[in-house]
């Protein structure tokens, strides 16, 4: 292994960089804790979902324990996935500039280390989730099939739209299912903006992403789906009886998916990744408004 960790090339400046222990640094990196954005964009789906199900069922009483787990349960499943990706792709990303400083390509852990970090965070997950009902749990199991990249991978992060309703009601709902549906239009769509950062590097070693495929059409691309997130989450808040908070939160959630539109220059990939990480705003947005309009329902 090599001495002192050095940054990741495309993170900079983050608490993991600056007071986090040397010697765990490269797990952190592993876990992408030095990047949480796509902790984050796990999170939200699950979050909705809880929050509109406790909508559904004018009851919030254990909807602080669900966005607890839900926090934590995110944070770690995405850095097993994370991990394992690292340890399948270690040999592509030591070829890609923006990837070649992660952990494993820069031999600041072993692939034996990366997989037993692996596991820990797998099992922590684990116990996560075995504090939910069963139906809920084998939700949760089912969600690793779908462990993906690119329009598959909207499978796998919006997957905790079906959670919420799971952990509340011990099925799967219609609302559910169009909040599921939303959540992968809108996945496509922020996945595509970061995938554009790598655009070049990704023709020259011959990798498919929709950043590729959209081109120089990606700002009408990105206003279909984001349309498509916005319509189909909009008949998860309908079929739930959603009412004016909830709509005005999803409101706020289409004029931030609009602002990204507008504001996206695919040639510039600083851009880019700013506005991809916005999206966590975006989602937090819309959970605002669904839990101030759980807890008007509940009152």
């Amino acid at each position: 292994m090599s001495g002192a960790p050095a940054r990741v090339a495309d993170s900079t400046g983050n608490w993991v960089d600056t007071i986090a222990p040397s010697w765990s640094r490269p797990y952190l990196r592993l876990a992408r804790f030095d990047r949480p954005i796509g902790s984050w964009l796990l999170l939200m789906p699950c979050w909705w979902s809880a929050a509109l199900a406790a909508g559904a069922a004018h009851d919030i009483r254990r909807l602080p324990l669900f966005i607890v787990l839900f926090f934590v349960g995110s944070f770690v499943m995405r850095g097993a996935g994370c991990t394992w990706n690292d340890i399948t792709d270690r040999n592509l990303d030591a070829r890609v500039e923006r990837t070649r400083s992660r952990p494993i390509p820069a031999g600041q852990v072993s692939v034996t280390q990366a997989l037993a970090f692996m596991i820990a965070q797998a099992l922590i997950g684990l116990v996560v989730l075995q504090q939910f009902n069963r139906f809920a749990i084998a939700t949760g199991i089912a969600s690793l099939i779908t462990w993906w990249p690119q329009i598959v991978l909207g499978l796998a992060f919006s997957w905790g739209a079906l959670m919420g309703f799971a952990a509340t009601f011990a099925r799967i709902d219609a609302a559910a299912l169009w909040l599921y549906a939303g959540s992968i239009s809108w996945v496509i769509g922020y996945d595509t903006i970061y995938a554009h950062q790598d655009a070049e590097d990704d023709a020259l070693i011959g990798i498919k992403s929709t950043a590729r495929l959209f081109g120089a059409r990606t700002r009408p691309a990105l206003a279909l789906f984001y349309t498509l997130a916005v319509l189909l989450i909009g008949l998860a808040l309908w079929s739930a009886g959603a009412h004016w908070l909830a709509w005005i939160g999803l409101a706020a959630f289409a004029a931030h998916l609009a602002w990204q539109i507008v504001r996206l220059d695919i040639s510039d990939a600083v851009l880019c990744l700013r506005v991809f990480k916005s999206n966590r705003d975006a989602g937090l947005l819309l959970f605002a408004g669904l839990l101030a309009d759980a807890l008007m329902r509940a009152s």
